[in-house]
């Protein structure tokens, strides 16, 4: 089996699965965020069951239109909270402590290898950086898991992605996994475990696996997923009390593809306006003038990332007609963030920071697009309409190409300044 099939077989009371199998599974967490858990929450109340399966393994988290953007925005944060205290919800974060809940609840060690994680919301996939298996689902069913701890599953065939070389400069794994996609496309693992592997991705950190992961839904992947190894160990030691199940996928294991990668041969990527898989190298990029850069979100807002733009930043200005939004990913990223001295080194070069949260990544708060503006931002969508007007464009790249476009005033590289 993969590892994949053999966490659904753990947590089905099953020695072993199979691809198309229909299952039902234990849930480790059931997650949602201040748009997905109302919903989640008025059909759980409907269920009549009046207790939650486990207050423990329950995570809300506000973190899409927080701190409150307008009167919906409260309402919707405030049956979110009111049910965390009903329910006594042990992982319920308000401002201060909350931040973006797929950075905040590894950095908490809440999520741990061989964990079953569903969550209301699409980039739950991000845990299978931990070697855990994470997808997201509908707030309905998330709902019923609140009340059950259980839901049903259809096992994924899988594609094994083998990634060998050595990085050029400047590549990570936003580069990664936009040039996989780019050879995917959106479509081109529906319902599919996408399995990172190789070389490079066993020297990866554990911040760049979780961009990669996080991104895996944008090729229709039902879950994205690395195999825990040292490096996942060192990460989730001293985080968390539970003990992780560090798993493996058996050398016979059946795939649906292999593909093999060679990481020497491309640079930095680019995705361009509409789509995740419209994907080229920066350095083929004509130029593109930016209104906005954002440098944050699910996928690249850890320290990793802060720390490679303010490389690039340092000792430059924002260009004028250019506006920089910097959102860190959680409340200790932002801390340490100040501690060494790279807020204030972005403030310098005219950057605005916002608070932990999502911020523009969805287009509903602090950074909206006009009509006719383009951003190039480090998030993992670009589809019309993404972050603002409708007529407005996205471009996605990792933090140095972002910050490097800043201070360029269009899309450009590091090598450029």
């Amino acid at each position: 089996m993969t590892i994949t099939e053999k966490i659904l077989a753990r947590h089905a009371g099953k020695d072993s699965v199979s691809p198309g199998e229909l299952i039902e599974v234990n849930i480790d967490l059931a997650l949602a965020n201040d748009i997905t858990a109302p919903l989640a929450i008025r059909v759980f109340d409907e269920l009549g069951t009046g207790k939650v399966f486990d207050r423990e393994k329950i995570a809300l988290v506000p973190d899409h239109f927080v701190p409150n953007k307008d009167i919906p925005s409260a309402e919707q944060a405030k049956i979110m909270k009111d049910f965390a205290r009903r329910h006594k919800i042990k992982h319920y974060f308000e401002a201060g402590e909350a931040g973006i809940e797929h950075v905040i609840l590894p950095e908490k060690g809440i999520v741990i290898p061989g964990d079953l994680v569903i969550g209301a919301d699409s980039h739950t996939c991000t845990y299978g950086a931990l070697g855990a298996f994470s997808t997201g689902m509908g707030s309905t069913d998330l709902g019923v898991s609140m009340a059950t701890g259980k839901t049903w599953l259809k096992v994924p065939s899988a594609i094994k992605v083998v990634y060998e070389g050595r990085l050029r400069p400047w590549v990570g794994g936003k580069d990664l996994i936009l040039y996989t996609i780019g050879l995917l496309g959106v479509e081109g693992a529906v319902y599919m475990t996408l399995e990172f592997t190789g070389e490079t991705i066993r020297n990866l950190s554990m911040a760049q696996r979780l961009t990669m992961a996080n991104m895996a839904v944008e090729a229709g992947a039902k879950n994205g997923i690395v195999e825990p190894d040292e490096i996942t160990r060192a990460y989730v030691d001293g985080r968390s009390q539970r003990e992780g199940v560090f798993l493996t996928s058996d050398p016979d294991a059946g795939y649906e593809r292999v593909i093999h990668v060679d990481v020497a041969q491309f640079g930095p990527q680019v995705a361009l306006p509409h789509s995740p898989d419209n994907v080229r190298s920066v350095s083929e990029i004509d130029e593109v003038k930016v209104d906005q850069v954002f440098i944050g979100s699910c996928t690249n807002g850890r320290m990793e990332d802060l720390r490679e733009a303010v490389k690039v930043l340092a000792g430059h200005t924002v260009a004028r007609d250019t506006r920089l939004i910097v959102i860190p990913g959680s409340p200790h990223i932002y801390k340490t963030a100040i501690d060494e001295g790279i807020i204030q080194t972005m403030l310098d070069v005219g950057a605005v920071i916002g608070p932990p949260c999502c911020g523009p990544c969805l287009g509903g708060h602090m950074g909206i697009l006009a009509k006719g503006e383009k951003a190039i931002s480090t998030s993992n969508r670009n589809f019309i309409g993404r972050m603002g007007h409708a007529k407005s464009a996205v471009y996605l790249a990792n933090p140095a190409i972002a910050a490097a476009s800043a201070i360029l005033g269009r899309i450009g590289a590091p090598e450029e300044i």
